[in-house]
């Protein structure tokens, strides 16, 4: 059993916590202590009564996930509110989120971790916000028949808009929503963009623009940073671990 402060403190110095300025209600980091230790790390991407009971039913006593439990705070612990809390107590279920620091993270981030599964090097800032990237962008020399193809094989549905040049020079990469990298997309002179989901508003600039956009999915593109996390944890204090998998299409 190893203590919760050692792995809530490795968790906030890995990810880079202090560096990223979140929206408020992400609450980067230990939302819900436990009282007797961890014995075994969990991964999923969102909170819920679902993956709650999915955690504690495989004996999971540290939860890490991307999406936290506060982003619509205050709000009274009733209805569903209260059955996630009560579910994590009950079981004696640590939970720790990460937002940005597992979008952005230059080794652990959803957004590295995407371009580095097209064989590509997130080397170049994107969406830069505060002074830390949020997004990457690479080099590229992949004609998009063959970026798409790449997609496809990694992804169960992925929708391809393609007005840019046949082979990008570079590549950004956006997990989860991607509809404030469109316009840094502009800014930054790059024609193509691997992201989750995008508004429909968007297409028409892709048209006008010249521009390739590939949605993959949001809960599918954000699975990568709290694996790497809970696995990068794992090996660190020699404890188990799983991802608790959803059926989220979107």
């Amino acid at each position: 059993m190893v203590p919760l402060h050692d792995l809530t403190a490795y968790c906030d110095e890995r990810t880079l916590m202090s560096l990223y300025k979140d929206a408020p209600g992400a609450f980067n980091g230990l939302q819900l202590a436990n009282a007797r230790g961890v014995s075994k790390i969990g991964a999923a991407v969102d909170v819920g009564v679902a993956p709650f009971r999915a955690a504690v039913e495989a004996g999971v006593d540290f939860l890490i996930v991307h999406h936290g439990m506060f982003w619509d705070q205050p709000r009274a612990f009733t209805g569903p509110h209260f059955e996630r809390l009560s579910t994590l107590i009950s079981g004696g279920c640590a939970l720790y989120s990460s937002h940005l620091p597992l979008d952005g993270h230059p080794e652990l981030g959803n957004n590295a971790i995407l371009a580095r599964q097209l064989g590509l090097h997130p080397t170049l800032p994107f969406l830069v916000r505060d002074g830390q990237s949020i997004g990457w962008a690479s080099e590229s020399q992949l004609h998009r028949s063959a970026l798409r193809t790449s997609l496809e094989k990694l992804y169960p549905r992925v929708i391809a808009v393609e007005y840019g040049a046949a082979t990008p020079q570079r590549v950004a990469f956006c997990s989860g929503s991607g509809n404030s990298a469109v316009p840094e997309l502009l800014r930054s002179g790059i024609d193509t963009l691997v992201t989750g989901e995008l508004r429909e508003e968007w297409f028409p600039v892709a048209q006008d623009y010249g521009l390739n956009l590939y949605l993959c999915g949001h809960y599918a593109t954000e699975v990568h940073g709290v694996q790497a996390l809970a696995a990068d944890v794992a090996r660190r204090f020699g404890l188990p671990w799983t991802f608790l998998r959803t059926d989220n299409p979107l």
